[in-house]
């Protein structure tokens, strides 16, 4: 029995009207042969029914709040569209890398290297930084529907956020109860850099397959969550972390010679050719073969430095100095603070010793996001797919009362359509 398990045997509190269930058996048991669709979609509706619901509900009351903020102050209306600005408030959150998403979803990519001699780039920025699965479901559903572009990002964006919520709570159940789940997905609706969940952005998309691939490993369907991982790996460069948790796993597999070959191998070969293939056809088509890399580094100052500028960034915010690349008061300040919270939350977790892709997947991602230049305010819209932190949250709010938990989870939701909303996109760069 793991940490984990052992936690919730010693403290199992379930939901109004859900039966206790032990540890060994929190997985949901496989569907008779005889059942009916509608039998199957009601069993699923009443899993996963109060974390879609409670879910929603954060995420509605913090979109609220940061429309609110948009319209009150009306900012937005002097800013650039392509920079947190445009006609209405809903406009802002279609902006900054939004705008990228479109155009590539309108246009396609042409990838290139063009030399840009001022400033500290030394190259312009180009679609091909960004991957192609978002822009092409954009695209696809756009097509299908004719909502355009905006909308189609707007779309795929919420019902990927129900489908990371979901899988927030189905890994969350499978380690520590299904109560912890239903409150695991309602924190990450309101964790910091939760804004561009409902945006134009992937950080929704990436997570529901993120999330889902480490269920179907941690629950050994490895030809699914081979095939999971090779979708996700069209998504985002920090899919590498994933990609490595899932092939460990499935290594491990094949070393204890428990589920076969062909199947845990195919999670090792089969999600690396999407990563890498994405990145080899950028830098065939820029004729360079690290493209991708130098792109990002000389149009966007985004490289690993081991956490050179991390440390700088941190250290002139804490002397009230402003004085150094990117500097967003505001959205820095937040950052700080979830750099000094990400400690207080990584070592509960992984002193309930997780599964190994999680480990891989949680440790990986922040070394990147640390270890690496960028716009350290962003760093809360980095953490935001790390979403294992979640769960030591979690198993500390699974013991309030319903009354405290609302309330607590209601506060939270508040507060982060300005933290996690407003200023992120009209204070800083999400």
């Amino acid at each position: 029995m793991s940490a984990i398990q052992e936690t919730v045997a010693a403290d199992r509190r379930p939901l109004p009207g859900e039966p206790p269930v032990p540890p060994s058996s929190s997985a949901p048991p496989p569907f008779p042969g005889t059942e009916t669709f509608r039998e199957r979609l009601r069993r699923g509706a009443a899993a996963f029914g109060p974390a879609l619901a409670l879910f929603g509900a954060v995420k509605l009351i913090g979109f609220s709040v940061f429309m609110l903020l948009l319209d009150s102050s009306g900012r937005f209306h002097q800013l650039d569209p392509r920079f947190g600005g445009g006609a209405h408030p809903w406009d802002v959150v279609g902006s900054w890398d939004g705008w990228w998403y479109q155009q590539v979803a309108q246009f396609g990519y042409h990838p290139e290297l063009i030399a840009d001699h001022g400033g500290f780039f030394t190259a312009q920025q180009n679609s091909s930084a960004f991957f192609p699965l978002y822009p092409g479901l954009m695209r696809l559903v756009s097509d299908c529907t004719g909502i355009g572009f905006y909308g189609a990002g707007m779309l795929v964006s919420i019902v990927s956020s129900f489908a990371a919520a979901a899988g927030i709570f189905a890994v969350t159940r499978q380690l520590a109860g299904a109560r912890a789940g239903v409150i695991a997905a309602a924190v990450w609706g309101a964790f910091p850099g939760a804004g561009v969940e409902w945006a134009v952005y992937t950080e929704s998309l990436f997570v529901a397959l993120t999330v889902w691939s480490c269920y179907f490993v941690i629950s050994r369907q490895w030809l699914n969550a081979a095939l999971i991982t090779f979708i996700a790996g069209l998504s985002r460069p920090t899919s590498m972390t994933l990609i490595a948790g899932v092939a460990l796993s499935a290594a491990v597999a094949l070393f204890r010679r428990r589920d076969g070959v062909l199947a845990p191998l195919s999670a090792i070969l089969l999600p690396p050719l999407s990563f890498f293939g994405y990145i080899g056809w950028v830098g065939y088509r820029m004729g360079h073969w690290d493209g991708y890399l130098t792109l990002q580094r000389g149009a966007w100052l985004h490289f690993f430095d081991f956490g050179k500028y991390t440390s700088d960034a941190v250290t002139h915010i804490l002397t009230g100095d402003n004085n150094y690349l990117f500097a967003y008061p505001t959205e820095d300040l937040i950052a700080v603070l979830v750099l000094f919270a990400l400690p207080c939350l990584l070592v509960p977790l992984l002193r309930l010793r997780p599964p190994l892709v999680i480990t891989v997947y949680t440790l990986g991602t922040l070394v990147l996001v640390l270890g690496s230049q960028q716009m350290f305010g962003t760093l809360s819209r980095f953490v935001l797919p790390v979403f294992p932190l979640t769960i030591p949250i979690a198993l500390a709010l699974r013991r309030l009362s319903l009354p405290s938990l609302a309330t607590v989870l209601g506060v939270g939701a508040v507060a982060s359509g300005w933290f996690a909303g407003y200023v992120v996109f009209e204070l800083g760069i999400p």
